[in-house]
Formats: structure tokens, sequence, C-alpha cells
């Protein structure tokens, strides 16, 4: 089982390129998503803690959609800046965060937690600890753990993964001599396949910002060695999920899109204003008039 979807819902730059400039009032993007591609990849928990009624109105949007499943990305302050904080207000942090996801939990909508790093965080034994910790604390949850330095796809490394009880993800992103490495043996029981495009001068720019460094659309000739790739996770796993995170101006969705043409050999719905952007879309996909959703 393969399943495809972006990044995230909650950019400007997709009104009037996957949304309706106008979207009607009540109609959670979620739920418009949910018509198109088959998961989504909630990145905002990345950047703060949500409300649980916001949770529970995730859970509502996709009522009808009862296939469509959830990951989520675990929030920064466990991935990006060093803690010496006690076990205690550890405990509670992690608390906090897996109470809220907990109506995704029972309405089995979450698949996956996805504990990214920074190119910074290297296979060594204090970082192996780290993971164990956070093994601990949320592995209530299956989790994908997604790592861009190479150090982490060794031997040792991979053992060291297999033995916490992650799935190590694969990404696609601007190759270098210290990126992974395009394939590596399967660690977990999920296949992830991260795609965050080539932009290579935007990617080492220290100055670009979020947007530019994932600012590109896959080429239809890269989509097809990515479906291949795809396929090749899947093989390996249950359940796999190839999640878009080149955002840009809707070029996830774009891509995406043209990934399920690919994997399913069949013509995807897609919105009228993303073929509209994206015209090359017009003949992998069938244009959408989505008259009953408004």
């Amino acid at each position: 089982m393969i399943k495809v979807g972006p990044a995230g819902w909650s950019y400007p730059d997709w009104e009037g390129a996957v949304y309706p400039s106008r979207m009607p009032p009540g109609l959670h993007p979620l739920r418009y998503l949910a018509r198109y591609v088959e998961c989504v990849e909630v990145n905002s928990t990345f950047y703060a803690l949500p409300s649980l009624p916001v949770v529970e109105g995730w859970v509502r949007a996709l009522f009808g959609f009862p296939e469509f499943p959830l990951t989520v990305k675990l929030h920064r302050d466990f991935t990006h800046r060093q803690r010496a904080d006690s076990r205690a207000e550890l405990e509670r942090e992690a608390q906090a965060f897996l109470e809220v996801l907990e109506p995704l939990r029972r309405a089995e909508r979450l698949r996956a937690l996805l504990v990214q790093f920074p190119h910074s965080f290297h296979y060594q034994p204090q970082s192996v600890r780290w993971l164990g910790t956070l093994h601990a604390l949320f592995g209530v949850a299956p989790l994908v753990l997604e790592v861009r330095h190479n150090s982490w796809f060794e031997p040792p490394a991979l053992a060291a993964v297999r033995g916490l009880g992650y799935s190590l993800a694969h990404i696609d992103l601007p190759s270098a001599w210290d990126h992974p490495p395009p394939w590596h043996p399967s660690t977990g029981p999920i296949g992830y396949l991260r795609l965050h495009g080539r932009n290579r001068a935007a990617w080492f720019d220290s100055k670009a910002g979020r947007d530019a460094k994932y600012d590109y659309l896959y080429s239809e000739r890269e989509l097809v060695g990515l479906s291949e790739r795809a396929r090749r996770i899947a093989a390996e796993h249950d359940e796999t999920y190839v999640v878009t995170n080149n955002h840009f101006s809707g070029k996830a969705v774009a891509n995406a899109l043209e990934l399920l043409a690919l994997l399913r050999g069949r013509a995807p719905l897609a919105p009228a204003e993303l073929v509209r952007a994206f015209p090359r879309l017009k003949p992998s996909t069938r244009i959408d008039g989505q008259q009953d959703l408004f």
C-alpha cells in the first residue's frame, strides 16, 4: 500500500493555485485536499502545539473519507534545540503533545509521528541516547525518523535505529557528500519517502528562506524515478507514505497528483485551479468541477 500526499495544507500561496481564490465558508482545506490526495503530513505541529478543538476540527473535516490517514511532525523543541530539562519536564511536554493528538488516535487517523532532525544531528552516542529518550516519551505511536547527515546510514547507526524501533525515512533533496544516500535498508514497519525538491542553489544558500528552499517542481522524468523508488520501498513494508514537501505555490500537490497517476496507472481527479496553474497536469489528471463541494 502506497499513499501519496503533501506536507501541510496552510500556505497563503496555495490560494488560487490549489484552493479556489475564495474558499467557500466552512470548507476546511484538509477536507478539500482529501478529495484529491491520499494522505497529509501535518507539519504545523512542528512550529506550535495546536489546541484540542483545532485537532477535533481535523477529524471532523475528514468525515466521509474513512481511509484517509495523517502523519504528524513532532514539535521542533524535541529535535532542533539542546535540551537540559529534567525527565519530569520532558514527560510533561510529551504528555501535552500526545493528549492534543488523542482525537486523531481515537479516530484511527494517526499513522505515525515524524521525528525530523537537522543536518547537524550526527550519529554519536549522545544522539542515540536522545533517540532512546524520545522513543520512551512518544513510542505509543509508530515513529518515523528523518535524519539528514550520512553518518546515520552506516551499519552501526542503522542497527541502532532499528534497535530503538524507528522506521528510517527515505528523503530526496539536493545531493551533497554528507547527505543521505539514495537508498538504505529498512529499519522498521513503515515506509516513508519525503520529497524536499532539488533546488540546489537555494538549499545551500544560508540566506535563502524556507519558501525558496522548497521552491521546486519535479520534472516528469524525475517523477518516474521517484515512483520506482516508492514501489521499491513499498515492497519492504505493509504501508508506505510518499510526502511531497516542495510546497511553494502548490508544487507539492501538483507533483503528488502526477505521482498518483504513475503509481495507479490512471488519471486522478485534480482541482481546476491547480491544472490552470500547472498546465502539464492536463494529460495525466481529470479536471474536477467541484460543484458538489460548494
